[in-house]
């Protein structure tokens, strides 16, 4: 079943890289997150709302495109750290719409739609419109995905990875480096079909199940999951493990008496920089694991089957397939017996 379905991913993403053989015929038209949008030469200057699309220009070799970056979870990629080192951090979380447009930028590239989407918390597509300013909405965000609901959206289908490199191919075709793009592609596609190749090596037990904790609002309240159809939902469908969480919402909260009836066989913990909310720490959720009367007794906490990932991963970015490694590589190192 898995080898299938690394032939399935590699053969989805051949339409998406084809784009790349060719450059950019300016004025370019796309729709993107349902608005058209018209791109009339390779934008100079960028501004980021949102880590994912910023690694991803830094992916595709267009640092100096970018004059001002936001919305960080953790630090940028070892690989960009002297690439992003002068270029201004506009804020670390939410930036003001002010702040974003005296950068100038001819595009704000996005990573939540909830930022610049109709009621966004930054600005509407709208107003950046106005002042000339064109906006592109990672597909990750929007495609198979519902942000009308509130908080962090619903997903109408299952998240894929053809969203993150139809991102990819889109930017490329944008800044006219598709040779970038394609490149991008085909090294993600084959880093994915190794991590599922891998588990599908390992005898793990058929009805292996799993939960994804984000954070939470305070240490001991119901926190943040994943549901069953977002990124971690990816993850989880790819490797054979059951999500124990089941929610259509993109990260719903479910109290920790339900799910520890549940019972997962693995706990995975995001880490991050963040510290917005108490359960940010990762040091601090591995202490409520280990002390709380419900928690301590769960199969994951007693057996030590906890994996920390990093909490970009289990967003729907280019982040994600590096989790999906991450998860791989530590189901390798578990034993299930217990």
């Amino acid at each position: 079943m898995m080898l299938r379905l690394t032939t399935a991913i590699a053969a989805s993403a051949v339409g998406l890289t084809q784009a790349a053989y060719a450059s950019t015929d300016y004025p370019l038209t796309l729709t993107n997150c349902g608005v058209e949008i018209s791109v009339a030469s390779p934008p100079e200057q960028t501004v980021t709302v949102g880590q994912s699309a910023t690694e991803i220009l830094y992916s595709l070799g267009l640092a100096d495109r970018v004059n001002g970056t936001s919305v960080w979870f953790n630090p940028v990629l070892p690989q960009f750290a002297e690439a992003n080192t002068p270029i201004e951090r506009i804020a670390n979380d939410d930036p003001s719409f002010e702040a974003v447009v005296n950068k100038r930028p001819d595009l704000v590239a996005v990573q939540y739609e909830w930022h610049v989407g109709p009621t966004g918390s930054v600005a509407t597509r709208e107003q950046f419109h106005e002042l000339g300013i064109n906006t592109y909405i990672m597909p990750a965000d929007c495609d198979t995905k519902d942000n009308s609901t509130g908080g962090d959206g619903t997903r109408t289908a299952a998240f894929s990875t053809d969203s993150i490199y139809k991102g990819i191919t889109e930017l490329a075709q944008i800044y006219d480096v598709q040779d970038a793009g394609e490149a991008l592609v085909a090294d993600l596609i084959d880093r994915e079909a190794r991590a599922i190749e891998l588990a599908s090596s390992l005898d793990l037990p058929e009805d292996l199940s799993a939960a994804f904790w984000f954070s939470s609002t305070d240490l001991g309240v119901s926190p943040f999951v994943a549901g069953q159809l977002g990124a971690p939902g990816y993850m989880m469908d790819k490797l054979g493990i059951h999500n124990v969480i089941e929610s259509d919402e993109e990260w719903p909260t479910v109290g920790w008496e339900s799910i520890a009836r549940a019972d997962p066989d693995v706990l995975v913990i995001a880490h991050m920089d963040r510290r917005r909310f108490p359960a940010d720490n990762i040091e601090a959720k591995r202490e409520f694991l280990r002390s709380d009367p419900v928690t301590s007794e769960m199969s994951a906490v007693k057996n030590n089957r906890i994996v920390e990932m990093d909490a970009h991963a289990m967003s729907a970015t280019m982040r994600t397939i590096y989790g999906l490694e991450t998860l791989a590589e530590a189901l390798s190192t578990m034993a299930f017996d217990q």
